[in-house]
């Protein structure tokens, strides 16, 4: 027989990872590749290392040479336990870019700037997915106007996929899709880690981009589920120009700065950072405050990815489940805009100059954010 490491690899191709659904080449779970006359030796990674599985891959393995070189092949395969870190940092493998919208407090607008974040990003030509991580307070659906959509499912090898909600090119999942409109949703703590992880893990998201992540206010369980699972690309901070909010934004920024989570920080959104009235487009009225996001971004040394105003149609656009950056040739689709680029700007040079994030692996209760 004729055979080499690449048509080794080429057939096993064919074999996927049930629980990562994806071929174990592409993962990076084979290595150590042996050739010997007509006997190979590797060994192969799984998540699930079970002796069933174990004996599932290994079968699974053979079959696949056998068919591409020969039945004459002897194949002998070690199979190893994928650590849990590295099984999150392959989880998603067709998403290039996860992108957590943090806030220290509620109120400031978190949702509409994660929900036109994920917009502009896709009227760029982006392929972008946006997952409503609010578990208690789901507003999402409502922002793209997906409020009435059931999800589906759709099996991928052997597996089964929760199918995203789509609008506006962006594909959509929240928690909001599986309750009643008027229904609270009553959970403790791990039932909501468990639902979030359900929506990025076990979602048929295809080729991303971009994931955006619209975390809960605050710092709590699902800031922490999320760390814990998955490498955050980084994240982004908003928050409106009152003192009350800058300090609870300190908190946020502190939570990804600690010493065992280390997400980087790309930047700060002031939002409403000033009225305008409709009839008056020269005057400015600064409710909240002036330059309050803009000196906190200068005092820890992060971007200050853009200032958005309080514009009355940014909220009617909200309502109507059309994000206002879909407001074409105004001013607020300029303002949304140019937030779009900064943080693409920002995205770009953390990749250039930073390792990719480690899943971190941290205890409920354990850090302590005292800033």
């Amino acid at each position: 027989m004729n055979f080499n490491v690449d048509s080794v690899l080429k057939a096993l191709k064919k074999v996927n990872e049930p629980d990562l659904g994806k071929d174990i080449v592409s993962l990076g779970l084979v290595s150590n590749i042996e050739i010997s006359g007509n006997n190979v030796n590797f060994s192969v990674q799984m998540k699930n290392a079970a002796m069933h599985a174990r004996k599932r891959m290994e079968e699974a393995c053979a079959f696949a040479l056998e068919r591409h070189i020969g039945k004459e092949i002897s194949v002998s395969v070690k199979i190893q336990a994928l650590k849990k870190a590295e099984a999150a940092q392959n989880i998603l493998p067709n998403i290039k870019n996860t992108i957590a919208i943090v806030s220290g407090k509620g109120g400031v607008g978190k949702s509409t700037i994660a929900s036109n974040t994920a917009v502009g990003l896709a009227k760029k030509g982006f392929k972008v997915g946006i997952v409503d991580a609010d578990i208690y307070g789901p507003s999402v659906p409502l922002m793209f106007d997906v409020l009435h959509y059931k999800p589906l499912s759709r099996k991928i090898n052997n597996k089964q996929y929760i199918v995203p909600a789509e609008n506006y090119g962006v594909k959509i999942l929240s928690i909001g899709f599986f309750a009643e409109l008027d229904q609270a949703v009553v959970w403790r703590g791990p039932m909501a880690v468990k639902a979030l992880k359900q929506l990025i893990f076990d979602a048929d998201w295809g080729e991303l981009d971009y994931l955006i992540i619209d975390t809960p206010p605050g710092t709590g369980d699902v800031h922490l589920s999320i760390v814990q699972s998955l490498p955050l690309t980084g994240a982004v901070v908003v928050t409106t120009p009152q003192q009350v909010a800058l300090a609870d934004a300190k908190k946020a920024i502190a939570m990804f700065k600690m010493e065992n989570i280390k997400v980087p920080v790309l930047g700060i959104v002031e939002n409403m950072s000033w009225f305008t009235p409709k009839d008056h487009p020269d005057e400015k009225y600064f409710i909240f405050g002036e330059d309050g996001g803009e000196n906190l971004s200068k005092s820890l040394d992060l971007n200050l990815l853009g200032k958005i105003p309080l514009i009355q149609s940014i909220r009617q656009s909200g309502d109507a489940g059309r994000p206002a950056v879909l407001q074409q040739e105004t001013t607020v689709e300029t303002y949304y805009d140019n937030f779009c680029n900064e943080l693409i700007a920002s995205i770009d040079k953390r990749n250039t100059n930073l390792d990719k994030t480690k899943v971190v692996p941290v205890e409920y209760g354990d850090p302590k954010c005292s800033t």
